[in-house]
């Protein structure tokens, strides 16, 4: 009976372990602090190491916290689509309150955390959350325009990384955001795109237009584009102390280039395997270019 019982408690502590990672989606929150520390490595002038790791605790309960927050009120939208109804509030596993409890817990913790490293990193911490549950999440139901309005909180952590390590939000700052901003549209899309079909049967607004056509993917490609140009901007030496090589501007460029490839065999095929090509290819593309930044500023 007692290792039936030990098997039993192990099982029981896997599954809400395992829950606690769907809530808080473990996976893109540290995409996000990964984010947020290139960020911090591109403002700084001295590494601390101390700040870096408050800004990745504080960053992942500031995640951790919108997506608890956006699974408590999409509860019923979540237990109508396939990819969602197994998470751990529409399955019943986890109750609204504990989910609540770890969603405010979470935001309290997260930008006390951010707040100890620089009052602009709790404000921008707060406005993420706020914009991220109280704006997008709604819209989602009402409007294709939910897309522009979580690109906001979506771009927050690679600029986050930078006002924790200058205590300031200037133009470098500014064309941090504005890069991840852009880049949120074609990868976005790229999924609703794919979950067209889900989205639209618990009615969530996620392509341009509600459409899943050619229109939707000429607005990929121009945010692409807008993309690749804001990416490659630091070259020009117009965003302040964030510059970059002629070189490295010729590799980000390129790789920009791989994902409005994927964009416009997307527009010749309207086929999913496309647009899953182009959500890879933007995947990677957020992932290296932060890197690629912070190679170059330390050739510089």
């Amino acid at each position: 009976m007692s290792t039936v019982s030990t098997i039993q408690d192990k099982t029981s502590v896997k599954t809400l372990f395992s829950d606690f990672k769907q809530l808080t989606k473990i996976g893109l929150s540290v995409s996000v602090v990964f984010t947020s520390i290139t960020g911090y490595l591109l403002g700084a002038n001295e590494i601390n190491y101390t700040t870096i790791i408050l800004l990745a605790i504080g960053g992942y309960f500031m995640v951790g916290a919108s997506n608890a927050f956006n699974q408590v009120i999409e509860k019923d939208i979540d237990a109508v689509m396939k990819r969602t109804k197994n998470r751990p509030l529409p399955s019943g596993r986890m109750s609204v309150n504990t989910a609540m409890g770890i969603a405010i817990f979470f935001t309290i913790a997260g930008l006390s955390i951010l707040y100890s490293i620089n009052p602009k990193c709790a404000l921008f911490g707060a406005i993420s959350i706020f914009l991220y549950t109280s704006a997008y999440t709604p819209l989602k139901a009402v409007t294709p325009l939910a897309v522009f309005v979580g690109a906001i909180p979506g771009a927050i952590p690679f600029m986050l990384g930078w006002v924790a390590a200058t205590g300031k939000f200037g133009i470098e700052a500014g064309f941090l955001f504005m890069i991840q901003f852009f880049w949120q549209f074609p990868h976005f899309w790229a999924i609703g795109w794919l979950q067209y079909e889900e989205y639209n049967k618990a009615g969530l607004h996620m392509l341009p237009m509600d459409k899943k056509d050619k229109g939707a993917v000429v607005q990929i490609i121009f945010y692409t584009c807008i993309m690749i140009l804001m990416s490659i901007a630091p070259v020009l030496k117009v965003t302040g102390g964030f510059y970059i090589f002629p070189a490295t501007a010729i590799i980000i460029f390129l790789l920009g280039a791989l994902m409005l490839w994927y964009a416009f065999k997307l527009y010749k095929s309207e086929e999913n395997i496309d647009a899953r090509k182009l959500m890879l290819a933007s995947v990677f593309y957020i992932t290296v270019v932060p890197i690629i930044y912070v190679v170059d500023k330390f050739l510089h």
